[in-house]
């Protein structure tokens, strides 16, 4: 079976969107975001990148329809997001794997809720799963797999349902150095190929620029967007792209960005 996704309709637009979280035991509210707008373009591929509490996570929650803005509004093509839904595949720092499923079944999950036929569904999963290269882990539990084979598994699930846009919390946050690495290269690869709408939070500033078509910088809380920076680096990319002098030049520019915020951000503590 094909793993043609149809017709896109992917292209997000964020509106003054600003969260403000009420007050906990008589303090005063929590303003998470200013009103910030900003759009990813079909099959664009956007990190965003700031110091912690920046309030990256919670915008990537609110475009998940996980938390509600406090003002603005987000657009999915022509859809309002109001809640989640399967137009959008979330990946999270943690794996978030059902224990009690095998690999594939896991994978096969939101397409046995969308009504897919078992055969179909399952021809699916088993296609995602030769993308992330876990062909052989397919009868396995998620117990039983490493951390880099865990976060595969939920980026297969992710995309074996279809969505328009993929979003990424930090997915690979928790791995060591050397599997970051190699996790940063397959999703990269799958991107090459299927021209997905990616959003991606990170706070690691080599993998924001390796991944991305922009990089969206954002201040120290409130957060607000500080920079909006293109990537202009050629497609397919390797990794020996890290050490080349456009690289070192945007990561020495949004390195000096970053640094700025977070200083504000430990000031403000």
């Amino acid at each position: 079976m094909a793993l043609s996704m149809g017709p896109s309709m992917s292209n997000l637009v964020i509106e003054n969107i600003s969260r403000v979280f009420p007050a906990v035991s008589g303090g005063s509210p929590t303003r998470a975001l200013e009103p910030i707008s900003m759009t990813v373009g079909d099959n664009d591929f956007v990190t965003i990148l700031g110091p912690s509490g920046c309030g990256k996570s919670t915008l990537l929650r609110m475009v998940a329809g996980l938390d509600t803005p406090t003002t603005g509004r987000i657009l999915l093509g022509d859809r309002a997001v109001t809640r989640p839904g399967p137009d959008r595949g979330m990946v999270f720092q943690s794996y978030t794997l059902f224990p009690w499923l095998t690999v594939v079944d896991n994978v096969a999950f939101g397409l046995r809720e969308k009504g897919v036929a078992p055969r179909e569904r399952r021809d699916v999963s088993r296609q995602w799963l030769e993308r992330v290269g876990l062909t052989s882990f397919a009868d396995h539990y998620p117990k039983q797999l490493s951390g880099g084979m865990q976060q595969r598994t939920a980026i297969a699930r992710a995309l074996a349902n279809g969505p328009d846009i993929l979003l990424l919390d930090e997915p690979f946050g928790a791995l060591d150095n050397q599997t970051r690495s190699l996790m940063q290269e397959l999703l990269l690869g799958i991107w090459e190929r299927e021209r997905k709408t990616v959003l991606f939070v990170t706070h690691d500033i080599e993998e924001a620029i390796f991944l991305a078509s922009r990089v969206v910088v954002m201040s120290a809380r409130p957060g607000r967007i500080k920079a909006d920076v293109a990537v202009d680096i050629p497609h397919p990319r390797h990794y020996t792209i890290k050490t080349g002098p456009e690289f070192s030049a945007l990561k020495a520019r949004l390195t000096e960005e970053i640094r700025v915020e977070a200083v504000l951000a430990a000031e403000a503590h």
